[in-house]
């Protein structure tokens, strides 16, 4: 048996009381807090850009194609579904669909109000499944055969509320053209994203709506989203996908047209980074003060197992053994603690946000599996190595001083 390894088990907490325990006890306690800290951090932070990045994406897809003109109007420009980019799109690997969409202003008259909207006009091609967690009454649109257009519509709760709407209500919207036009609509669900760039101003309903108020060919359309298969490489595919659009179409990355909500994100990420350095940072300092006590406290020790002929590699083993062990039952307890934060949190939503700031109404729970790991063996390694800092000072104990000190 390693004689270290042994000694170290025979001077642990469970073998000792009073300080030397108590000491073994905030060591253990430090380690967990940190970690358990550090876990639930990313879990969370995970949970922000997974959950609102999802509802960005869901509403407007990765990147969006449209006509290239120079005027500020609101109103989409045709482009056609017969350009080279829409057609063959399925032979490029990284986009894993394409939808149509076309937008238009109008004016929504309900009983009491007029309240200016955008309807984005969508088609039997929309990601209707990725945009389900968003709706929160009443159903999508069902979208009628071909050649016919559908009059249902889904709004904000945002919008509801103003205009004293729910499901089943119907509406009537004004379209300012020349000749201007309206259409009645049907209200078939509400929808809750708590971003104010789309529950303000946003209705959606069926693209050939807008096809027949503009005078639109039925292959004419606004433009198209485009949702690639890892959003995290969008800006490695942003130059190949420009190369492979047609010449009088632009390409507009997501990520860029709403930047304050990402860089409210990329500013989130930063600040759990600092986060984590100045926890690795008490982490290492309590342990490094610890095994100062702990090696005072054994001076006595130290001394008479030099005089007993032991090495300085050997009574130093004994002490970094006995941190690796403080470690290790603070690494399983601080897992526990935040491992089990996660799983009741993502099961329960016990803890609330307010929606108007944080654009979700619950604490999200994203489980980053690798994140963890690197977490477990960073702490690890950064808390192990330091542990031969105290250790140093073992070879300058002098067994005569040592044995009498007490």
């Amino acid at each position: 048996m390693n004689l270290s390894y042994f000694i170290a088990k025979r001077i642990s907490f469970k073998k000792t009381g009073g300080f030397t325990g108590t000491i073994h006890r905030i060591a253990v306690a430090s380690i967990a807090l940190g970690l358990s800290i550090m876990i639930i951090s990313f879990l969370i932070l995970g949970g922000f850009q997974s959950v609102i990045s999802n509802k960005v994406f869901s509403f407007t897809g990765h990147f969006q194609v449209n006509r290239f003109v120079m005027s500020q109007s609101l109103e989409d420009s045709p482009t056609s579904t017969t350009s080279d980019f829409y057609t063959h799109y399925k032979e490029t690997d990284y986009i894993r669909h394409v939808q149509v969409f076309a937008n238009k202003p109008a004016l929504i008259k309900g009983e009491e109000e007029v309240e200016g909207v955008m309807m984005k006009g969508v088609g039997r091609d929309f990601d209707s499944l990725a945009f389900k967690p968003s709706i929160v009454k009443g159903r999508f649109i069902q979208f009628p055969e071909k050649g016919q257009s559908s009059n249902e519509i889904v709004v904000s709760t945002k919008i509801a509320k103003k205009m004293l709407l729910n499901v089943g209500s119907k509406i009537t919207m004004y379209f300012v053209q020349d000749p201007p036009r309206f259409r009645r609509l049907d209200v078939v669900g509400l929808y809750e994203t708590f971003l104010e760039d789309f529950d303000d101003k946003f209705v959606l309903g069926d693209v050939r709506v807008i096809q027949v108020l503009n005078d639109w060919d039925e292959d004419k359309v606004g433009g198209f989203e485009v949702f690639i298969n890892d959003p995290k490489n969008i800006d490695t595919y942003e130059d190949e996908l420009y190369e492979s659009i047609d010449y009088d179409l632009r390409l507009t990355k997501v990520t860029d047209r709403f930047i304050q909500i990402f860089d409210w994100l990329e500013l989130l990420n930063n600040n759990v980074y600092v986060f984590l350095a100045l926890i690795l940072f008490v982490a290492s300092f309590n342990m490094v003060s610890i095994l100062f006590i702990l090696i005072m406290e054994r001076t006595s020790m130290i001394g008479l197992l030099k005089a007993m002929g032991s090495t300085n590699r050997q009574i130093r083993n004994i002490f970094i053994w006995n941190g690796i062990r403080i470690i290790g039952r603070g690494m399983l307890l601080g897992n526990l603690i935040g491992l089990g934060f996660g799983l009741l949190q993502q099961s329960t939503h016990l803890f609330k946000l307010n929606a108007e700031n944080y654009y979700m109404s619950y604490v999200p729970i994203v489980w980053d599996w690798p994140i963890i790991f690197g977490l477990n063996v960073l702490i690890l390694l950064i808390t192990t190595l330091v542990l031969f800092i105290p250790a140093v000072i073992i070879s300058n104990v002098n067994p005569i001083k040592s044995i009498k000190f007490d």
